[in-house]
């Protein structure tokens, strides 16, 4: 089978996701790496581009050199990976799929819900793709939940708990370091700090694993750091269209807590825990039966969670191959195979509103918002 050309906007040298991205591309032989524009500075953006084995005449110094030279190639890339600051995915991502390319973006995918839907209305247009990077909905024992859930093997979902909460940002010495500081800027970051970063992912799993849509929320921020414009901690209550209530926490400043993303999820017959520092297990408890591991690998599990596994059982399988897989599905949509884990535009927009919505509620001493997008609702 031939490879898939791809490129790559962002993710340069040092960059936290760029190595997740390129790992995950490559890891199935379905994508090959062969344009790029990887740094904000220009020469060395080109430099780790050709370190990386990109051929020097798709070495870009910016994204606007790399879709005016990309758009003339007869073998231009099939997938642009946009992995820059949230300030500049708009621009980026509207720009490549107006020109006839397909699009995965990283979260959020816009800065506002505007924004989102004129994405939403252009992917539409051209009839290109356009995923956002929810990536944790790739893990092989979230897709088993999923499965599990739509089989009704815990009858109609009452509730849903989740939270992604950590403590990395919890010095307030560390107000200057760049890594830091513009996830609490509005300038860089949006109108929110950390439940535009994590707790969108987490929002985002309640919906993809109840197959449901968040209707309106309840949100309380806090700056715990003076100097933050930003929230670094946030709860959020939330109500789906479908009646299952939902708590969400998320923090950055919960030192002691290394990753923290887990979502508990409970039916009238039976509940299920998903937790992302142990993600190859599942643990389920059926209404009056015992609690059961259910492992990566073993026999018995849904296609899906054995089709995005790749080694064998009790090995782990960590965040990159996760990414693997969302290129995997996006391999076969591009294919014409389509593959409805798969995060769309239509994911990133309502992702944004239920920020703008949280935003607004925390102004508001906590209010019920309307968390849709206008077009949906």
């Amino acid at each position: 089978m031939t490879k898939l050309k791809w490129g790559m906007i962002g993710g340069g040298e040092g960059s936290q996701i760029g190595p997740a991205h390129r790992l995950g591309a490559q890891a199935d032989g379905l994508f090959e790496f062969v344009a790029g524009a990887l740094d904000h500075r220009p020469d060395a953006g080109r430099e780790y581009a050709i370190k990386l084995g990109i051929d020097p005449s798709r070495a870009y110094g910016d994204w606007k050199e790399m879709l005016a030279g990309e758009k003339g190639r007869e073998d231009r890339v099939d997938l642009v990976t946009v992995a820059t600051p949230n300030a500049t995915h708009f621009e980026i991502t509207k720009n490549f799929l107006e020109a006839g390319f397909n699009v995965l973006c990283e979260k959020p995918m816009t800065m506002s819900v505007e924004e989102g839907e004129e994405i939403v209305r252009i992917a539409e247009k051209t009839g290109k793709i356009c995923a956002v990077n929810y990536c944790y909905s790739a893990y092989p024992m979230v897709r088993q939940a999923r499965a599990m859930i739509r089989a009704g093997e815990l009858g109609k979902i009452r509730l849903v708990v989740t939270n992604f909460s950590h403590g990395h940002h919890g010095d307030a010495g560390d107000t200057d370091n760049p890594r830091v500081r513009w996830r609490y800027d509005p300038a860089m970051a949006g109108v929110s700090g950390q439940f535009a970063d994590c707790g969108i992912h987490a929002l985002h799993m309640a919906s993809f694993l109840c197959d449901d849509q968040v209707e309106t929320l309840s949100a309380d921020f806090a700056s715990t750091i003076s100097s933050r414009q930003l929230e670094d901690d946030a709860m959020v209550n939330f109500r789906m269209s479908g009646g299952t209530v939902g708590r969400l926490w998320t923090s950055s400043v919960a030192i002691g807590r290394q990753h923290g993303f887990e979502i508990q999820i409970f039916g009238e017959t039976g509940g299920l825990k998903w937790f992302a520092e142990q993600p190859n297990q599942l643990i389920f408890t059926p209404l009056g039966g015992r609690t059961q591991i259910i492992e990566k690998g073993e026999g018995g599990l849904s296609e899906e969670a054995t089709r995005l596994s790749r080694v064998a059982i009790a090995h782990p399988e960590g965040f990159p191959l996760a990414v693997a897989n969302m290129y995997c599905d996006l391999a076969d949509a591009l294919r014409g195979k389509a593959r409805d884990g798969l995060a769309s535009a239509s994911d990133g927009v309502r992702s944004m509103a239920a920020v703008h919505a949280a935003v607004s509620s925390a102004n508001n001493h906590g209010a019920w918002t309307d968390a849709r997008p206008p077009m949906f609702r």
